[in-house]
């Protein structure tokens, strides 16, 4: 680890690095570009929110889907593993609860928005 004598810069140790311009300010940099979610490519526009929000929709469906399939089997006495049926109920418990709550502070946003005065 090396140390800065009192005084240098850190691009006089460091080429590249932001000049410092006063006390602890450095020069601003250019903001990076947005990333895409993994999986998703932001050419076919996999990474916009109405994208993601309709995967996330889907996936709750098909969750709720299996939890409900799951359920009428061990109601049946067909369901071999009922430590199965229990996981995926909670798993689907916990993504309802979870997009009941990004819709909660979705739409208090909105309503945060509109409420401001111009």
């Amino acid at each position: 680890m090396s140390v800065l004598p009192v005084g240098a810069t850190a691009g006089a140790m460091w080429p590249g690095t932001p000049q410092v311009q006063g006390p602890g300010l450095t020069q601003a940099t250019a903001p990076t570009a947005p990333t895409a979610p993994p999986g998703t490519s932001a050419a076919d526009g996999g990474g916009s929110f109405a994208n993601l929000l309709g995967a996330t929709l889907d996936n709750l469906q098909s969750t709720q889907a299996a939890a409900d399939n799951m359920a009428t089997q061990a109601a049946t006495g067909s369901l071999t593993n009922v430590a199965d049926y229990m996981v995926t109920a909670e798993e689907a418990n916990i993504q309802t609860q979870l997009t009941a709550a990004v819709r909660n502070n979705a739409l208090q946003a909105f309503q945060q928005i509109m409420g401001m005065s111009l």
